[in-house]
C-alpha cells in the first residue's frame, strides 16, 4: 500500500491527462505475426526479471492512486502466463478503477473467457487480421484460425460486450479481405478496428502503411455506416456507426494522422519498465527501483517525474529507424 495519498489528476508536461495504463504481463507469444516478431526471435525477457503478479499489482495500485482509471492487460499474449485472472481480480478491486480490459490474440480464450469475466474484466480486444485460413497462417506462423474464432464465440458467451477486433492493415492488404472482416464483425455484433502498422523493430518497418481514413470511409459507405459524432468515443480510433450510436468500424492511424495531442496512456513492460511513448526511448525503470527496495513514496515520485517528461509526440514518420525494440517487448 502507499505511504500516503497522492494528488491527481496525473498530467504530463503538455497538460495531457494520463488516465490509461497498459500492462504487459509477458513478452512471450504463441504466434509470430509478421509485423510484430521475427519468426526466429529469441530475445525475450528472462523470466526471473518478470514482475510477479504482486509486484505488478503494487505498481498498478500506485498509478490508480494517481488518477489512472483505465488499465489494460497485454503482452505478448497475456493468457500464456499463469494466474492472469487472479491479477485481474486484484486490479479490478482497486478503488478508483473504472475500466479493466485485456488484449489477446484469442488462441487461449476458450479456456479463459469465463474466468476473465468473473474476475472483473470489462472488455476484450482480440487481434484478427483475416478470415482466410491460409493467409492467417502466413501472417501469424500458425494454422489456428479456428481456435481464434472459437475463442471469440466463447468470449461472447461469457458476456463480453462490446468485443473489438483489432486488424493490422498495411499497403499490401487486399481491401476485399478487410471488407469480409467488416461483414463478419457486423454479423457477429463485434466492432472492427483497422490499425496502421508502426515502424517498431525490423518487422514493423517491413510493412508500408496505407491511409486508413480513406479506406475506412469507403468501407463505411459500402456497409451503410455513418460517421460517429465527434466526442462520442474515447481513445485514438475514429468510428463509423450504424446510426444507433454504437461504433461498428474504426480506424487507428498513428502514421497518416497521428493523435499524439490527445495521448492519455503509458505502458508498463513485463520487467516493470515504464515506457512513456511507443515512438520514443524515454523510459523509467520502475521494476528495478521496486526490487532495489524503493518505498511506495519513492516509486510514486519516479512515476510523477516520468510522466512530467513524457514526449510530446512520436517520430515514426521523420525517424522511422529510431525504435529498435519490437512491439511485443513494449506491450501491445
Amino acid at each position: 500500500m502507499m505511504d500516503g495519498p497522492a494528488a491527481g489528476p496525473l498530467k504530463d508536461g503538455f497538460g495531457r491527462r494520463i488516465d490509461y495504463l497498459r500492462v504487459s504481463v509477458t513478452d512471450r507469444c504463441d504466434l509470430r505475426c509478421s509485423y510484430c516478431l521475427p519468426k526466429d526471435f529469441k530475445g525475450f525477457e528472462t523470466p526471473a526479471n518478470w514482475l510477479s503478479h504482486d509486484e505488478m499489482a503494487r505498481l498498478v495500485g500506485l498509478f490508480v492512486a494517481l488518477g489512472v482509471s483505465k488499465v489494460r492487460l497485454t503482452g505478448g499474449e497475456p493468457l500464456l502466463r499463469r494466474g492472469v485472472a487472479g491479477l485481474a481480480r486484484t486490479i479490478a478491486g482497486m478503488p478508483g478503477l473504472q475500466d479493466l480490459s485485456v488484449s489477446t490474440n484469442g488462441t487461449q480464450l476458450v479456456r479463459h473467457a469465463e474466468s476473465l469475466r468473473a474476475a472483473g474484466v470489462n472488455r476484450l480486444n482480440i487481434s484478427l487480421d483475416t478470415l482466410d485460413a491460409a493467409e492467417f497462417s502466413k501472417i501469424t506462423g500458425r494454422d489456428c484460425l479456428d481456435s481464434v474464432l472459437a475463442g471469440l464465440a466463447a468470449a461472447r458467451q461469457a458476456g463480453f460486450a462490446p468485443i473489438k477486433l483489432n486488424s493490422v492493415v498495411h499497403a499490401a492488404t487486399p481491401e476485399s479481405d478487410v471488407s469480409r472482416l467488416l461483414d463478419y464483425a457486423i454479423t457477429q455484433g463485434f466492432v472492427l478496428r483497422l490499425i496502421e502498422p508502426m515502424p517498431m523493430g525490423e518487422c514493423g518497418r517491413g510493412f508500408a502503411h496505407t491511409d486508413l481514413n480513406a479506406m475506412g470511409a469507403r468501407l463505411a459507405v459500402q456497409a451503410g455506416l455513418i460517421p460517429a459524432m465527434s466526442g462520442s468515443a474515447t481513445g485514438p480510433a475514429r468510428y463509423w456507426t450504424s446510426g444507433q450510436g454504437a461504433p461498428v468500424l474504426g480506424v487507428i492511424t498513428p502514421m497518416s494522422r497521428h493523435f499524439c495531442a490527445s495521448c492519455n496512456r503509458v505502458r508498463l513492460g513485463v520487467d516493470g519498465t515504464l515506457y512513456l511513448c511507443l515512438g520514443q526511448e524515454d523510459q523509467v525503470p520502475l521494476g528495478r527501483l521496486l526490487r532495489a527496495g524503493a518505498s511506495d513514496a519513492d516509486l510514486t515520485q519516479a512515476i510523477l517525474a516520468g510522466i512530467a517528461a513524457k514526449p510530446e509526440r512520436h517520430e515514426f514518420v521523420s525517424r522511422p529507424d529510431q525504435i529498435v525494440r519490437f512491439m511485443a517487448q513494449t506491450g501491445g
